[in-house]
């Protein structure tokens, strides 16, 4: 069974760079890499938290679930050999793969992906994807020691897809509660080494069940996000690539360096200007769409982006089946702006916090909103804040403005049909239109309602919707195997390789 998305590839052309530091230290690296990366995540354990970054060191390396999605969005088995569904889509079987065993000798079987779906959908449960997914399986059986079967409330084509997210990574019972610092898998790589705030190492795992096809033996992360540093590691050869690299500015420098390949893909984010939908005057929807029309959704991608990215009107990206281009119904309209905010109410200015994390898009991209906003008289004082504090104010609901890329995909159930989620959108509407398609089976109805899901969206004006982002990766001539575009966040090291010497 495959699910395929669009996906992009275009490798770019440039001018020459002048002369760089020498690269001694990569050029010996031939069983191992060094990547570098922009945010560093604040626990290992991707079925409890929610930052992408998780899934960017663990998924496929340590942690794997039933299903893998590849760089070009196909989905494959990994631990399943093979599944079936009923005609209905109500019930899927998994036949698991025999003789797996987790790093730590457990046995992999049936028992194991029970305890972690059926952790997954408990009350209480951190599980990012326990609204979108989990809440949807009615049980979890294990038949015998190789075959699991889901029952699900509601029919769910994108099931198999969903299971390959790192947020149904299958974990033992013995081991799962040390998961966040010490994750045990059944993936070819092991946790060695963790320096808070610099780096991160994994090594080969011999016991692994493909232990022979895995070329490099030690893959360390260091963690990056300054953009101006990001380019000197490179050059410098301290990394020997950034699958999604930041410092868009200096695309260029690396364009004509013949030592470097710059390859440019799709990804599935939206790019959004997050406003809480709970705090007065912006629970007005008159407010939000101001917001909306006051953004030049080009003039941020060429700004912040250089060029690089969509813009999308919506909380759906351009990759995703039966996308709808929702830009128009709030296209860039000072003058439309400052009506709505003078029919709301509203007294100028308008004085408003925008949060800011640290990726690049964030700080560089916040300093234009800021400058498009005012123009149409709200002020919006820059707040920068580091990853764990984003994460522990805004993504709890403390914020009035925030700029955040969402790069999982089909997350339109998680981010909105919860009232409780962290910009507050609650509509009975949206949640009886979620529903609705989850029910349905009929694909013209599916189809209707998908295309209604996003115009409730985009005339709600929920958030700021600014753009789909590219995937930029830059990378030292040689390396093979390194994904140039992100279905999901994911670094596939089983896959990298060094090319021989000329």
């Amino acid at each position: 069974m495959t699910i395929r998305r669009r996906t992009l590839n275009t490798l770019l052309a440039g001018l020459p760079l002048a002369a760089a530091a020498p690269l001694a230290l990569a050029q010996k690296r031939k069983d191992s890499a060094v990547l570098g990366m922009i945010l560093e995540p604040t626990t290992l354990d991707p079925t409890t938290a929610s930052a992408a970054a998780i899934g960017e060191i663990v998924h496929y390396n340590i942690l794997e679930g039933l299903t893998k999605i590849a760089m070009d969005g196909a989905v494959t088995p990994l631990l399943a050999d093979n599944w079936i569904h009923t005609p209905d889509g109500k019930t899927y079987t998994f036949m698991l793969k025999k003789g797996v065993r987790f790093s730590d000798g457990a046995a992999f079987d049936a028992n194991a992906v029970k305890f972690s779906f059926d952790r997954a959908r408990a009350a209480g449960s951190t599980n990012k994807a326990k609204k979108a997914v989990f809440d949807n399986i009615s049980s979890v059986v294990a038949e015998d020691a190789h075959t699991v079967i889901l029952v699900l409330n509601n029919a769910d084509a994108l099931m198999p897809f969903r299971l390959g997210e790192n947020s149904a990574v299958i974990l033992h019972p013995d081991s799962a509660a040390g998961a966040g610092t010490k994750p045990v898998g059944t993936g070819p790589y092991l946790l060695d080494s963790w320096s808070r705030g610099s780096a991160l190492t994994l090594l080969q795992w011999p016991g692994h069940r493909d232990a022979a096809k895995v070329r490099l033996q030690r893959v360390t992360f260091r963690f990056i996000n300054d953009p101006s540093a990001q380019v000197a590691a490179l050059l410098a050869g301290d990394i020997d690539g950034m699958p999604r690299f930041g410092a868009l500015q200096s695309l260029k420098q690396f364009q004509g360096d013949k030592r470097f390949m710059v390859e440019v893909g799709s990804t599935s984010g939206k790019g959004i200007v997050a406003i809480n939908n709970r705090k007065a005057p912006l629970s007005d929807v008159r407010v939000r769409r101001a917001i909306s029309h006051a953004i030049d959704r080009q003039a941020f991608i060429d700004g912040a982006q250089e060029g690089l990215g969509r813009p999308i009107g919506s909380h759906f990206a351009p990759t995703d089946l039966g996308y709808l281009d929702l830009t128009r119904i709030h296209a860039h309209d000072p003058d439309k702006a400052r009506a709505l905010l003078k029919e709301a109410g509203v007294a100028t200015p308008l004085n408003l916090t925008l949060t800011l994390p640290p990726p690049p898009y964030a700080r560089k991209g916040g300093e234009i909103v800021a400058a498009q906003l005012a123009k149409v008289g709200i002020n919006a004082k820059i707040e920068n804040v580091e990853w764990a504090q984003w994460l522990a104010g805004p993504f709890k609901g403390n914020f009035d403005l925030t700029l955040i890329n969402h790069v999982e995909p089909l997350d339109y159930a998680t981010a909105y049909a919860d009232p409780n989620y962290y910009f507050g959108y609650d509509s009975a509407n949206f949640r009886g239109l979620v529903a609705s398609l989850a029910a349905t089976s009929d694909q013209k109805e599916k189809a209707r309602l998908w295309r209604d899901i996003q115009r409730l969206l985009a005339g709600d004006a929920v958030n700021a919707y600014v753009w789909n982002p590219a995937q930029v990766a830059v990378f030292r001539k040689g390396l093979r195997g390194l994904w140039n575009s992100s279905p999901i966040f994911a670094n596939d090291l089983a896959a990298l390789s060094w090319a021989p010497a000329a």
